[in-house]
């Protein structure tokens, strides 16, 4: 036998020996044998979770933990997990010999952002299909890229109207970065683009003294003027004729008659805030 011939046959028979290790490797690591041999029994989850159905949780589970301890895709698996309600955050680990062990950080929500998604307290935008939203959620919106500055200018005006007993239920960004707001008692408040933080203050301030010298609900303040305030209330206000709009200044005076509005200010957009 010659040399060629004989260095071919021990190839090949290093080959036939590779492949006799290697394929029942390569077949327990697919899942195609072992599964019953090396079964995932137990699924341990997070404990605490609130919001994630473990129901759905472990449904979603199911298809991977069938392919066995050594077989299961742990990526796959997680990315799974990830496509449910609520859910922010997951890992997924195998123990040995049979437990398949989930950690799930859940979302929790902040606010409603815009029509079809909720921001959570971690400041992360996720769609509410699928889900049963908490009521009392404040509603803000704006573009995405402004979630900081949303959030920052509602929890400063939340706490600007909290002494007078109101709440701000709504507030808005739109794109030429004109604020507006709602609170709870139903007033609509359009602050503009220019020193929103000032003028809601100064506001803020005043509006328990608005409400008590007029006994019709106040509808709208507009408070893009430099020395007061649009106001629109629901009836005609008192003494100023039948407009049902009155001007008032930042010590809550009101001007008698129907008064001369000035024009507000133009809407020139402003990225930041002028304090």
């Amino acid at each position: 036998m010659n040399a060629a011939l004989r260095r071919t046959l021990q190839v090949g028979t290093w080959a036939i020996a590779i492949a006799l290790v290697a394929l029942p490797v390569v077949a327990v690591l697919n899942g195609w044998i072992g599964a019953e041999r090396w079964p995932l029994r137990t699924l341990r989850v997070t404990d605490g979770l609130e919001r994630v159905d473990t129901a759905r949780l472990r449904e979603t589970l199911l298809p991977y933990a069938a392919s066995g301890f050594f077989a299961v895709k742990l990526d796959q698996a997680r990315a799974a997990i990830a496509r449910l309600p609520w859910v922010e955050h997951a890992e997924v680990r195998k123990r040995w010999p049979d437990v398949l062990e989930v950690r799930i950080v859940e979302h929790r929500p902040f606010a409603r952002w815009g029509d079809d998604r909720l921001l959570s307290e971690q400041g992360r935008l996720f769609p509410v299909a699928g889900i049963e939203v908490p009521a009392g959620l404040p509603q803000l919106s704006a573009a995405d890229a402004r979630v900081p500055d949303v959030v920052a200018l509602y929890n400063e005006s939340r706490e600007m109207f909290a002494p007078g007993g109101y709440s701000v239920e709504r507030l808005a960004l739109d794109s030429r970065d004109s604020w507006s707001l709602t609170l709870d008692n139903g007033v609509e408040v359009v602050v503009g683009s220019q020193e929103a933080r000032l003028r809601l203050k100064r506001f803020a301030r005043v509006l328990p003294q608005l409400l008590s010298r007029n006994p019709q609900p106040l509808q709208r303040a507009d408070l893009r003027y430099t020395n007061g305030f649009a106001l629109e209330w629901a009836k005609p206000g008192l003494g100023i004729g039948d407009s049902g709009f009155e001007k008032a200044d930042a010590h809550a005076s009101v001007s008698p008659g129907r008064p001369a509005l000035p024009n507000p200010e133009s809407r020139i957009p402003n990225p930041g805030f002028s304090t």
